[in-house]
C-alpha cells in the first residue's frame, strides 16, 4: 500500500463493530473541529506550564516525554519518583500536530533527552487519512529538529492493541495491527541508521498473537497501571542509554 492513504472501511450496519468504530471516530472528529480549525497543534495546552518552568540548571539532565494519550495519561511522578520528568503528552494527537508544537513543547525547554511515543493515532486517522510514509516523514523531521538543537532522541515503538473485550472494540478496529508492526520496523531501522535509541515497548506488551496482553489495557489500547509498570523500566533504560551517547 506504499504511497496510498489508509482508508477506513465503509460503515455497513449498526451491528458491525468495524462500522461502529468508523462512526465513533467520525463523531469524535466532529467534536474536535474547533481545535483543528483554531489551534491545530494545541499549543495552548502547555503554554502556561512551559512559561513557569525554571531554566535548566547547570548539570541538569532535563527529560521530556512527548506524545499522545498514552503519554498524557502516564503519571510520571508515580512511576519515576523524584526524577522530575516532564510530561508533554496530549490525548488524540497525531504526528503532524506534534510536529507543530515540537518547538514550543520540546526545543524551547532545552531537554537533554526527548522520549517520543506517537503514531497510533496516525494509523487511526484522527486528523484524516495518512500514509505510513507521511508518518515516517514527521518522525524524521522531529529527529532532525532535535539533533539540530543537541537534543538526544528516544523513539518509542507504537504499542500493540487487543480485541479481547467485546464491549470495547473501537480502538482495535480503528488501528491496523499490520500497520503498527510496519511502522515499528521503520522506527527500529531509522534509529539504527541514525544512531538514536529505539525503545521497544511492543515486544514487552504483546502476547503470542501480537496483541496487547489483555491484563495490560482495559480498553484494548491505553495501558493501565500494570501496563505502565511494564513500560517504566524500559523507558528508564532507554533514557540512560541516550544520556550515555
Amino acid at each position: 500500500m506504499s504511497g496510498m492513504a489508509q482508508t477506513q472501511p465503509a460503515p455497513s450496519g449498526k451491528n458491525d463493530p468495524a462500522a461502529q468504530a468508523v462512526l465513533s471516530l467520525e463523531r469524535w472528529r466532529e467534536t474536535r473541529i474547533s481545535v483543528f480549525m483554531n489551534d491545530f497543534g494545541e499549543l495552548s495546552r502547555y503554554s502556561e506550564a512551559n512559561a513557569q518552568l525554571k531554566p535548566v540548571a547547570p548539570g541538569e539532565n532535563r527529560i521530556i516525554f512527548f506524545g499522545d494519550s498514552i503519554t498524557d495519561g502516564w503519571k510520571l511522578d508515580t512511576y519515576f519518583p523524584e526524577k522530575g520528568y516532564i510530561n508533554r503528552g496530549i490525548g488524540g494527537q497525531t504526528t503532524p500536530q506534534m510536529l507543530v508544537r515540537f518547538r514550543q513543547d520540546v526545543i524551547d525547554l532545552s531537554p537533554k533527552v526527548v522520549v517520543i511515543l506517537a503514531g497510533t493515532n496516525d494509523i487511526a486517522g484522527n486528523t484524516g487519512p495518512m500514509t505510513v510514509e507521511q508518518t515516517e516523514a514527521n518522525f524524521a523531521s522531529m529527529a532532525e529538529l532535535a539533533r539540530a538543537h543537541s537534543i538526544r532522541v528516544v523513539f518509542s515503538s507504537v504499542t500493540p492493541i487487543h480485541n479481547y473485550i467485546p464491549q470495547k472494540l473501537n480502538f482495535f478496529y480503528q488501528r491496523s495491527p499490520e500497520e503498527i508492526v510496519r511502522l515499528n520496523q521503520w522506527l527500529r531501522d531509522y534509529c539504527e541508521q541514525n544512531h538514536l535509541v529505539y525503545l521497544d515497548y511492543y515486544s514487552a506488551l504483546a502476547d503470542s498473537h501480537g496483541m496487547m496482553k489483555k491484563d495490560l489495557a482495559d480498553d484494548g489500547l491505553h495501558p493501565n497501571a500494570a501496563g505502565y509498570r511494564v513500560m517504566a523500566p524500559l523507558a528508564e533504560a532507554a533514557i540512560e542509554k541516550a544520556l550515555a551517547q
